[in-house]
């Protein structure tokens, strides 16, 4: 197939650049971009998101890894050299978002800032990222789903460059990391349409709505899931993540209704 992608971009003083590299930088920098933007409109100091980011992105990347790699330790005690080989995929976005949480949490309460409001400005960032970082995935041939006919995916009017990308380990693939990337573009829409609505802490909790959703469904196709004895750990983290969200918005709801609050955002 012609348009089967190489995991490799080119080349750099014989070291290889990979796109799954290329990629996640450009999703953190745009993520980085509109968060600015948002922190900006809140009345933020300038570099406040700058400063988080510089210490939140190390921090989200070793918990990712760690994540990964201990719902597999059974892999990794036996290939310790490969634990930290991420250039070969193996990060968790739940992992990242507990190491980012509690490090904008810690940043938040040295800086004096509030912790909601700091979530508000984030949660659509982090579905920027995820809707650009998916790619990612793709061009690692990675975090694919069950196998699937080619017929199937030309129904789904799925670009020619994408379906033969699919073919993996000799089969066509569900492209679990397009369903998502579609989702989180499709989430943030009614994100941003929606803010002006909401009072603080109503956007983490519509994004930890809409994620959990789309994540507890399409983590159901993938092939390479993390286990918790039967049941897949990002699919239970997600439907909590879902109960919490809906629990948090309805409480909102009735406090901030009862209390005749403005509506903060936006």
């Amino acid at each position: 197939m012609n348009n089967y992608l190489d995991p490799i971009a080119f080349h750099l003083f014989s070291r290889p650049i990979y796109w799954y590299g290329i990629i996640i930088s450009s999703a953190i920098f745009l993520a980085y971009y509109f968060a600015e933007l948002e922190a900006k409109k809140r009345g933020l100091a300038k570099d406040t998101m700058l400063d988080l980011l510089l210490v939140a992105i190390p921090i989200a990347f070793i918990f990712a890894r760690l994540y990964y790699v201990v719902f597999r330790w059974d892999y990794y005690s036996k290939n310790s050299s490969e634990i930290i080989a991420i250039w070969d995929g193996g990060i968790a976005v739940y992992g990242g978002l507990i190491g980012g949480l509690i490090t904008l949490t810690i940043f938040s309460k040295v800086r004096k800032l509030n912790v909601l409001k700091m979530l508000d400005i984030i949660a659509p960032s982090l579905l920027i990222g995820l809707m650009i970082g998916r790619w990612g995935n793709f061009f690692n041939h990675e975090a694919y789903g069950e196998i699937v006919t080619r017929d199937y995916l030309e129904t789904l009017y799925i670009p020619n460059f994408v379906i033969d990308n699919m073919y993996i380990e000799g089969a066509y693939r569900q492209p679990t990391f397009l369903y998502e990337s579609i989702w989180c573009f499709i989430a943030l829409v009614v994100i941003l349409l929606l803010r002006k609505y909401l009072y603080s802490g109503e956007v983490l909790a519509l994004y930890m709505i809409l994620y959990g959703v789309e994540r507890y469904f399409v983590e159901g196709m993938r092939t390479d899931s993390l286990y918790i004895g039967v049941f897949r750990i990002s699919q239970l983290v997600s439907l909590l993540l879902v109960l919490l969200g809906i629990i948090y918005l309805v409480y909102n709801r009735i406090i901030n209704k009862k209390e005749k609050k403005l509506y903060i955002n936006f």
